[in-house]
């Protein structure tokens, strides 16, 4: 079942957003050659509470860190731990906060030091592609017709788009109804309607679509071990230009 939210709810969950947007900025400036992912979840986790909140992703469904922090091949669900950024990767970062009851979750793929121009071209695609989404999150348009922007998009661009993850509803829960793949037709799904929360989340491969899970149970990582990038933004449906709640 798909809730719809007030505008009051709304509002409680941009403050949450805006958590997440603070936790990004944070990180953005110790993301270099050198740092650890757990010291990026201990940066991120001490930035939350620090906020009044609480990471969204600790013990969620057993996961044991407030971050995920995807390197490189590695997708989505990346467990922080000792391994060390070096120059010329990619990391994926995704930060949940939940705040007065309601959650914000954001994602984005940050350069470590100098990166190659096709890693920048991921980057730099996985972000446009959001944006070129959610130009149909609008009332009246259908669930599918977000889905479809996404993938035309990427694959115009020469990469493939994740068929194994997908986005969500959002709101007391981290995840709710509906779920919004980044591929399909047009014309599917649900029709929007004004105060849907969605967070909408390309994942996009440099090379095949194909993910697998690693031994841990969560990290994901591309089957052909090229690289990965992921964004995402909270955002909720208005009954005008869709409000990006996870930014500041």
């Amino acid at each position: 079942m798909i809730i719809i939210k007030s505008s009051s709810e709304i509002q409680l969950m941009r403050e949450a957003g805006q958590i997440v947007a603070k936790t990004h900025e944070a990180l953005k400036k110790f993301i270099r050659p050198g740092i650890t992912t757990k010291e990026l979840d201990e940066i991120a986790e001490e930035t939350i509470r620090k906020l009044n909140a609480i990471p969204s992703f600790k013990g969620y469904s057993g996961y044991p860190a407030s971050i995920c922090a995807s390197v490189n091949e590695e997708v989505v669900h990346g467990i922080p731990g000792n391994r060390v950024l070096k120059e010329g990767d990619i990391i994926s970062i995704d930060v949940g906060a939940f705040y007065k009851g309601y959650h914000g979750d954001a994602a984005k793929t940050y350069p470590v030091g100098q990166i190659s121009d096709e890693d920048k071209k991921l980057i730099e695609v996985t972000r446009s592609s959001f944006y070129e989404g959610i130009k149909f999150a609008k009332v009246g348009y259908r669930l599918s017709d977000i889905s479809y922007a996404i993938q035309s998009y990427v694959e115009a661009n020469g990469f493939s788009v994740v068929r194994d993850f997908v986005g969500h509803g959002i709101g007391s829960d981290l995840h709710e109804d509906p779920q919004i793949p980044n591929y399909g037709p047009q014309g599917k799904g649900v029709r929007l309607q004004e105060g849907m929360v969605l967070a909408i989340e390309p994942m996009v491969n440099a090379g095949s679509y194909h993910v697998k899970i690693l031994k841990d149970g969560w990290t994901s990582v591309t089957v052909d071990g090229k690289k990965s990038a992921h964004y995402e933004h909270t955002i909720a449906i208005t009954g005008d230009e869709p409000l990006i709640l996870t930014s500041l």
